[in-house]
């Protein structure tokens, strides 16, 4: 240490680099990469000793030859308030500064071996100055009052997974913006004013943030950070980020959180080559280098990393309530040879292109989570044919909850991009996903992945006139809600927006007015309530148990027809989709009992825009055989519409009426 105070000279006398929150053990954890809450630990940390208080300060830089704090209380000097290096090896250097409280701006001055100096900002950091400022704050977290105990305490069932989960996608920065203040964004207490109560509007079960943590560029959306241990001060506090998911809770509304342990960007205030080398990513740019994104790759091998971003996903949990995680770019992770050319990847060590260390990293992750928060779900965003993505752990899986079902993104959308008139020639397309459906439990996203760049938004997906498109929409929202599998929409897509997401804007409120568009908003309301509502659509959704075809032959009228099932006989719902924009009379399908149906929702009702081409009243199924069925219906079929259809248990009011009607003749 004289070596540094001889270099940097120290002017400060009352840095007292004794004190330490670390214990033998938590050493003996964090080397082996075990210790999963070091957000206790490093980082800055309000505490009293010997009668003063202060801050701890505690950073890993194992290769540093000298560190220091510098911020506001010192003048930014790097020689002011050198910082000490444990005796353990651990690599961590730590110091207690007596007087330094909540809110002070600081960062850390690293000097390496090799001479390299920079001033980086610290990773556990619990607050970070607005960007573009790039400092880090030290904060107290403690103290806020939760309200929503009620929610924890029955959040097992509401995340389980034979109960109904549709989830809201949201994009804090642009989902409203304050138009009375020159289109600043709403602060995280004023969007709990608002979303709350909008997603109980509409039905949802859940919200999925995109990245909250803190993150330099507002454009990467989040998914570039550096302050992962930091809601975004965009949008206010720390505190005020937990009101906002308190509200929600209590308003019965879980909350999902973007989580991005893939790569991170470069920099120089972030984690990359913190201290003059490669701690954090891979050192060999063909693995520790994303060529899509031009971020680096975190180094799964080594344990401190893997405590780091472990620690991480539970410090959401822990401390701020979060109910699941999405983690991002699964895929990425997965392979060595993603998005890169043949001589741009290593094979691991059996040669082939699997990322063993991110396996066994991701497996490590769902286990620790699991484990400490038994009622919390996760959930991958994996692109491929992984297999076992959301099996045991105990039997080869990688231990996830749900899956992203990218593949019915993908082709659902490619069906209803064709015309109408050539659908007959792509059936199998609208139908293929049921293939493999129960492979993996899914989740079918609408995501906001499919509305930048010049895709457009879903709206303008659709072909045909402006009323067809309206009518198109619908039917898809339909036969998404019908289709086994979680649900997620994302923002603005609930109306029918007609212009692509754009992150420095408001979404399109407006358009709201127009009656296609509300039309729609009610539309979605009620499947989300069907959903919520109806045994069939989620006791069963993800397994074969659930799910029947009647019939998907009819080609030359490109119309589709199924049943879903819930755990009760008399749990059944009949779903027939046209996907054209003829209306289609006298049409029969086989059910699957004699009785009483009746129509409990047709996306072309006048209420939501549609023609009202309706099933009034209850059908009778007669004895005539279709569709392997001994009994069935004679329907009306709405043009580009769907209807859902709901089996009438006979009862005692049935046998009444029918004495009543025979009475009467």
């Amino acid at each position: 240490m004289a070596e540094h105070q001889t270099d940097h000279p120290s002017t400060d006398t009352t840095a007292q680099p004794l004190f330490s929150l670390f214990s033998d053990f938590d050493i003996g954890l964090f080397k082996a990469g075990k210790h999963y809450h070091l957000y206790n630990k490093l980082g800055s940390h309000q505490v009293e000793h010997l009668g003063q208080k202060g801050t701890y300060f505690a950073v890993w830089a194992p290769n540093a030859r000298y560190v220091s704090v510098i911020g506001n209380f010192n003048g930014w000097d790097k020689g002011k308030t050198p910082m000490n290096v444990r005796w353990d090896s651990s690599g961590i250097w730590e110091v207690f500064v007596p007087e330094v409280g909540s809110g002070e701006y600081y960062k850390y001055f690293i000097e390496a071996h090799n001479g390299y100096q920079v001033e980086k900002g610290d990773p556990y950091a619990f607050h970070w100055e607005t960007p573009p400022a790039t400092s880090t704050v030290t904060w107290d977290i403690s103290g806020y009052e939760w309200g929503d105990k009620e929610w924890l305490g029955q959040r097992s069932a509401a995340t389980a997974l034979d109960k109904p989960l549709s989830i809201y996608e949201v994009h804090l920065g642009s989902w409203r913006r304050n138009h009375d203040d020159g289109g600043k964004f709403l602060t995280y207490r004023e969007m709990a004013d608002q979303l709350p109560e909008y997603c109980k509007y509409m039905g949802f079960t859940h919200v999925e943030f995109m990245p909250v943590m803190e993150h330099p560029f507002y454009g990467s959306w989040g998914y570039q950070l550096t302050g992962y241990y930091a809601p975004t001060s965009r949008f206010g506090t720390p505190q005020d980020f937990m009101y906002l998911i308190d509200q929600l809770h209590q308003a019965g509304i879980g909350v999902i959180l973007d989580w991005v342990p893939s790569h991170f960007p470069e920099d120089q205030h972030g984690l990359g080559y913190f201290d003059g080398t490669h701690l954090y990513e891979y050192a060999d740019p063909r693995k520790g280098y994303h060529p899509d994104w031009k971020s680096l790759i975190f180094n799964y091998c080594r344990n401190e990393v893997r405590a780091f971003l472990i620690s991480n996903a539970l410090f959401w949990l822990d401390k701020y309530h979060i109910d699941g995680l999405r983690v991002d770019a699964v895929a990425s992770m997965l392979y060595l040879d993603y998005s890169r050319k043949d001589d741009e990847w290593i094979p691991n060590e059996h040669g082939g292109r699997e990322n063993l260390e991110a396996i066994s990293f991701l497996k490590e992750f769902n286990d620790a989570v699991h484990d400490h928060h038994s009622d919390v779900i996760t959930i991958a965003e994996e692109s491929t044919a992984w297999p076992g993505v959301t099996h045991p752990i105990t039997t080869g899986g990688l231990g996830f909850d749900l899956k992203w079902m990218m593949g019915w993104m993908h082709d659902t959308l490619d069906y209803f991009h064709t015309p109408p008139v050539y659908r007959s020639y792509h059936q199998g397309q609208i139908t293929f996903s049921l293939v493999y459906a129960f492979t993996e439990k899914f989740v079918l996203p609408l995501s906001h992945d499919e509305v930048v760049y010049g895709k457009g938004a879903l709206l303008d997906k659709m072909p045909g006139d402006h009323w067809q498109q309206f009518a198109n929409l619908r039917l898809l929202y339909g036969y998404m809600f019908g289709h086994p599998g979680a649900k997620l929409i994302f923002m603005g897509g609930e109306f029918g927006q007609r212009h692509e997401w754009q992150h420095d804007f408001s979404l399109d409120w407006h358009e709201n007015h127009n009656p296609l568009n509300n039309g729609v908003q009610k539309l979605l309301a009620d499947l989300n309530r069907l959903y919520t509502s109806e045994p069939a659509l989620y006791d069963y959704n993800y397994s074969w148990e659930g799910f029947e075809w009647i019939d998907i032959s009819d080609v030359t009228n490109s119309v589709i027809s199924w049943i879903r099932k819930g755990k009760r006989e008399e749990d059944k719902l009949i779903f027939v989709a046209n996907m054209t924009p003829v209306p289609r009379a006298n049409y029969r399908i086989g059910v699957p009992k004699r009785g009483y149906y009746t129509e409990v929702l047709n996306t072309d009702n006048l209420k939501y825009g549609g023609s009202d081409v309706l099933n009034a009243g209850e059908l009778d199924a007669y004895p005539v055989p279709i569709h392997g069925k001994t009994h069935s219906l004679s329907l009306t079929l709405p043009p580009l519409g769907i209807i859902v259809l709901r089996y009438n248990k006979p009862g005692d009011w049935w046998w009444d009426d029918v004495k009543t009607n025979i009475k009467k003749i």
